[in-house]
């Protein structure tokens, strides 16, 4: 028994450093079987490694049967997560092997991604641009609508527009925006004039019913004109025989060829491309436009996003600062971006 000085008495048992001292309790000596720190834990070094090769190498998971390339790409900043999972593991072992490979994942997410948490001022943009899947299940159009124009932006775009909702988005955006153009499903709200509206073919051959998910038009803006696409790639699913992207992989081509064929020198892109930008299936699209910087703005599904599969990419600009906005009626988030011309 041990006695405190306000003379209460407290069992031994229940004192955590008598507790740490048991023997063999976090001890970082040799355990019961003789190994030493060094030479246990080997398995969890393994996985470690691993994950540090899936988040430098991911572009060398083959993407053949299954797609496997493609769903590890889907996720792939959530890999960060096997760090402390380890960390916690390689404590609990005593694991000094461990504890160092740990670093080289540690080090590679960071190099990834560590900068989205660092403060930043990306300075005043010179246009600020929305995209949002608005969902073809959305109660409230007119309250979804009301949220896009309070975020300020000078164009929005939207998919998943229903016959019945468009014209309730319509009325509600006619006030902000006098210009609009809508193909399909897709559609485009602008402060700016528009011109040479059209439909964009991005459907795959597989798919026989009516779909329209592709727009272009020109906007004239202060700093000329820009190419304006909007474009809703086909879902993708996770299914017993892997990822089944492959009218999502076929879309993109068809957008891609549309974008190397664009002769307008500044382009922007708003679209939900139901893939992230690290995610090869988009390689088509990417291969003509700028990346966004690195961010953490997941868009999906607004419940608890764990992906942005909503972009915004351009082409002869660049985005200063990307963000996802509060949740709407739509089982997506709004997406955000500033954009500055270059000369």
């Amino acid at each position: 028994m041990v006695e405190r000085a306000d003379d209460m008495v407290v069992p031994e048992s229940v004192l955590p450093v008598r507790w740490l001292r048991r023997p063999g309790r976090w001890r970082w000596g040799k355990d019961a079987q003789g190994r030493s720190t060094w030479a246990r834990g080997r398995v969890l070094a393994a996985v470690a490694v691993s994950t540090a090769g899936l988040l430098a190498f991911h572009s060398a998971v083959p993407d053949s049967v299954g797609h496997p390339g493609s769903l590890v790409e889907a996720f792939l900043p959530w890999l960060g997560l096997a760090v402390p999972v380890i960390l916690l593991l390689a404590l609990l072992r005593r694991s000094a092997t461990a504890l160092a490979v740990l670093l080289l994942p540690t080090a590679v997410w960071t190099q990834l991604f560590g900068g989205v948490l660092l403060p930043r001022d990306p300075g005043a943009p010179d246009l600020t641009v929305l995209q949002h899947n608005v969902s073809d299940e959305n109660a409230d159009p007119a309250g979804t609508a009301r949220a896009l124009v309070d975020a300020g932006p000078q164009l929005i775009a939207l998919e998943e527009l229903t016959p019945s909702a468009l014209p309730r988005f319509e009325a509600a955006l006619a006030g902000a925006y006098a210009y609009h153009a809508v193909r399909g499903t897709v559609g485009l709200w602008s402060k700016y004039p528009l011109t040479d509206a059209r439909p964009v073919d991005i459907k795959p051959r597989g798919i026989t019913e009516e779909w329209s998910r592709g727009l272009r038009a020109g906007a004239r803006t202060p700093w000329g004109e820009i190419a304006v696409y909007v474009a809703h790639l086909p879902s993708v699913r996770v299914r017993p025989t892997g990822f089944d992207c492959a009218f999502r992989n076929e879309s993109a081509g068809l957008l891609g060829a549309a974008l190397a064929a664009e002769t307008t020198d500044r382009v922007i892109l708003l679209g939900d491309l139901n893939a992230t930008v690290d995610d090869r299936g988009l390689a088509p699209i990417t291969a003509h436009l700028t990346l966004p910087p690195r961010d953490l703005a997941f868009s999906w599904p607004a419940a608890f996003p764990v992906s942005r599969i909503d972009q915004i990419l351009t082409r002869s600009a660049a985005i200063t600062a990307i963000r996802a906005l509060p949740a709407t009626a739509s089982d997506h988030l709004p997406v955000t971006a500033g954009i500055t011309f270059t000369p």
